[in-house]
């Protein structure tokens, strides 16, 4: 099972962005000088993981796909296991001297071990962490969906970056969004054989986002997800299971709806750039569908939105604190770049990651209501962007860009 100072999921241990855990800092830098090892794993923007003192993480080099277990406390490497692999997917389109390698995060079941990983050409694979990453099933959803490459929907870009979407565990389920326009946008299969179980009434194709989103409608559990077309919410429950409750268009130059759906309650937020240049929120219930509360002019391209105690955060060139109920503007300011990460600590804290290795840590609105307060910055831990998530363990940070470089750093002064 999953302790304090894990972090098994795409955007942690609650997958959206909340740390129970403090941020530790009391004044001065808030991570250490230097840090504690680096690595390199592989081209890839897939986010590393922290499970039971160990790394798991996944890279790219020499025509493989390679996930690593290191130790959380030296970098050492404690197994690998590899398959052959593209550096990108197999109908791969625009901006492929930007990108490379795995991007979707792994997924690890705490309660039995089991880690998740797909590529970018669509090879889903479950590996058995506790003998040493053993191939327990495996399945290529190319060739299993005769997915076609996604059409261009605007005049102006034209993108296909393969699979990028983090697999949900739900239950005994395995829940990926496929994007098949045939059989359906998610699939479920059985997490220990891999088995199809079903799949879902919408047959979008697939988005680029980084995960998918769990939230309960009407005491109903339901799915947001953000495809190509549509921020779409489904059902999980027995009786219409797969049924789409309500789905909203949102389509991005360029097909790029990157930004995880962020879910409270019965609201549901979603936000991008280039022509939507925007972020809304929404709420659904079963009978009327979706309902848009607010829509607002500013927006976030990569980094996930957090929602926090009546206030949204999120890093686009700026960090920006919206309030959650009107969406207005609190404050805004420092500078990011193309931040890809921003996380809440239980001491009200954000972490921000992004530029070229950047980690701000920033007061929230409980304690700064009406400005921007930078805390603490380390600034150009590399030399490329910092596009994977980053993760966050007990008493230290694990910093990836996309080349695969990989550091650890202690947090200065934490005694953990």
């Amino acid at each position: 099972m999953a302790v304090a100072g894990d972090w098994p999921h795409w955007r942690g241990p609650t997958r959206d962005g909340i740390l129970a855990e403090s941020s530790d800092w009391k004044s001065g830098d808030w991570l250490a000088a230097k840090p504690d090892w680096m690595r390199n794993v592989g081209i890839g923007t897939s986010a590393p993981l922290i499970f039971k003192d160990r790394v798991y993480v996944i890279g790219w080099a020499g025509k493989k796909d390679t996930l690593r277990c290191l130790d959380l406390k030296t970098g050492e490497d404690l197994w690998s296991q590899a398959y052959p692999c593209p550096s990108h997917g197999r109908v791969h389109t625009g901006d492929p001297q930007m990108y490379g390698g795995p991007h979707a995060a792994p997924e690890i079941d705490t309660g039995t071990g089991m880690l998740y990983s797909l590529s970018l050409d669509g090879d889903l694979n479950c590996w058995n962490l506790n003998e040493k990453g053993k191939t327990v099933w495996s399945l290529n959803l190319y060739k299993q969906y005769d997915v076609k490459q996604r059409p261009k929907l605007t005049p102006i870009y034209h993108r296909d970056y393969g699979y990028t979407t983090s697999p949900l565990i739900h239950g005994d389920w395995l829940i990926v969004e496929v994007g098949s326009t045939t059989k359906g946008t998610y699939i479920a299969f059985d997490k220990k054989t891999g088995k199809e179980l079903w799949a879902s009434e919408l047959k979008d194709e697939a988005g680029h986002a980084g995960g998918l989103t769990p939230m309960t409608v009407d005491n109903v559990p339901c799915l947001a997800g953000f495809t190509q077309r549509n921020l779409a919410v489904i059902r999980l429950d027995a009786d219409k299971l797969g049924a789409t409750v309500a789905k909203q268009e949102w389509i991005t130059e360029g097909d790029c709806n990157i930004a995880t759906p962020v879910a409270v309650g019965n609201s549901v937020l979603v936000t991008s750039g280039y022509n939507q240049s925007a972020i809304a929120r929404y709420d659904v219930d079963l009978k009327s569908g979706m309902n848009e509360v607010w829509k607002k002019k500013v927006y976030s391209k990569v980094c996930s939105p957090v929602i926090h105690d009546g206030s949204v955060y999120f890093s686009w060139m700026k960090v920006y604190c919206l309030d959650w109920k009107t969406g207005e503007k609190k404050w805004d300011g420092g500078a990011y770049g193309d931040a890809g990460s921003c996380v809440v600590t239980s001491d009200g804290k954000l972490i921000v990651y992004g530029g070229h290795g950047k980690v701000g840590l920033i007061e929230g609105a409980a304690k700064s209501p009406k400005a921007f307060q930078e805390l603490s910055v380390r600034d150009r831990i590399f030399e490329v962007p910092a596009w994977p998530h980053i993760a966050i363990g007990t008493g230290c940070v694990l910093c990836r860009d996309k080349n695969g470089n990989l550091h650890r750093y202690s947090i200065a002064g934490s005694s953990k």
